[in-house]
């Protein structure tokens, strides 16, 4: 089974070069227009518009003059996408091929080790109150706080029902957990109501194959559940995106070029440990990641660049802060064209409308800047300028494709 329908061709088409390309995601970065009859607007002055048109962008706006833009489907007309299919759609990989769930992503974004046969969790540290599930995300605690909890449990469980078990903090209130055993199998639903108020959901198996890693999953919670028993606010969590390590092909040897991923959160690490990328440890802000990417920028073929704060802010429904969010990201342009590459494309994973507080299935902007780009008609990086885009509304894994073809890493195609 092929990941797109070029890849029976691709093979035969790749060729090398020493160009340079960077993918620029800013996580959630689109939304929806805010509808003011309901009473629910955006900034003065700014009704019926999205977090994009009401943000001040000088940056993002230029380069929307000098490039081609359009919109894109991460993973189909009307599927909202999680992070995990919405980033391997950027990278060219079919998300529906590929299910993959969101605790590989952590544990490999966390630098932990797993191996086929493992089974891979992504944890929240969560509040319980009065039976009910308070708070899914325990007032957001920080890092250090999820690295001391983390270490109060290694010290009171070493295993679930015989099974061995890593753990490891994320970051913020996420932790990742590997269960190495062969027989777990990762076809459960989440142990996450994914609502606050309402009692907390136990993991359920799918199939007859998964029901032991669903009672292990929940034994898990229950044992952590009686060791936070007494800590606020996190006083238990909540366990989704099972997942066993999948066969992908690596990403070098997909489209001939080497790659690294730059992120400060795990989860987007791991993404890119998935298929291959380089991965560097320990950057804490966007300056971060562009001081790495200077430092590194002449290793590489091609340089994912990752962008959280703009989907955290549309998630808490803050249509102010995911606006200035936009607007700082905005201000570090001009670094990222500093370094000249052949080919750079900006856009984002999904969409994350504050109204809805979560992601969803609108089309997601897209910007692609390179020597031989046809610059269009929009005048502003927003969704409905990049509309009027050359590229169209397009699949979200035909973007590597233009990628390759921008910087001549594609050969002509036939006779």
């Amino acid at each position: 089974m092929e990941d797109t329908m070029f890849d029976n061709i691709l093979p035969d088409l790749i060729t090398k070069n020493d160009t340079k390309a960077i993918l620029l995601v800013i996580d959630g970065v689109s939304g929806t227009t805010v509808d003011d009859r309901t009473g629910r607007t955006g900034r003065t002055g700014c009704i019926g518009c999205t977090e994009l048109e009401a943000a001040a962008t000088p940056n993002l706006d230029r380069l929307a003059r000098e490039s081609s833009v359009g919109l894109h489907y991460p993973v189909g007309y009307g599927i909202t996408p999680g992070s995990g299919p919405g980033h391997l759609s950027l990278f060219g990989y079919d998300p529906i091929k590929y299910r993959i769930g969101r605790g590989i992503l952590e544990s490999l974004g966390c630098g932990m080790e797993v191996v086929r046969g493992d089974l891979a969790v992504r944890g929240n540290f969560a509040t319980l109150k009065d039976g009910l599930i308070a708070d899914r995300r325990a007032g957001r605690i920080s890092t250090e706080k999820c690295a001391e909890l983390v270490s109060i449990i290694r010290d009171n469980v070493s295993d679930i029902d015989g099974v061995k078990f890593d753990i490891r903090a994320a970051r913020d209130y996420r932790f990742a957990v590997v269960f190495h055993d062969p027989d777990l199998k990762d076809n459960i639903e989440d142990a996450d109501p994914q609502q606050t108020g309402l009692p907390p959901e136990p993991a359920k198996e799918r199939d007859v194959e998964s029901r032991r890693a669903a009672r292990i999953v929940n034994m898990f919670i229950r044992r952590v559940s009686e060791i936070l028993a007494d800590e606020r606010p996190a006083n238990t969590c909540l366990i989704r995106g099972a997942a066993n390590f999948p066969d992908i092909k690596l990403f070098a040897e997909r489209y001939g070029m080497t790659a690294q991923g730059i992120a400060v959160y795990p989860m987007y690490k791991g993404l890119a440990r998935l298929v291959g990328m380089d991965v560097h440890d320990g950057l804490e802000s966007m300056s971060d990641e562009l001081d790495h990417l200077k430092e590194t920028f002449d290793n590489f073929d091609f340089h994912f660049l990752h962008y959280k704060y703009t989907d955290s802010a549309g998630e808490d429904g803050d249509f102010e802060r995911k606006a200035k969010m936009i607007e700082e990201l905005d201000a570090h342009i001009p670094r990222i064209l500093e370094l000249d590459p052949d080919v750079l494309v900006i856009t984002g994973d999904h969409s994350t409308p504050p109204i809805m507080r979560s992601h969803s299935w609108h089309p997601v902007p897209l910007l692609l800047r390179s020597e031989f780009a046809f610059s269009d008609d929009a005048i502003r990086f927003t969704e409905r300028e990049c509309n009027k885009g050359i590229l169209g509304h397009i699949p979200g894994t035909a973007i590597m494709m233009f990628i390759l073809a921008n910087c001549g890493r594609l050969l002509k195609f036939g006779a």
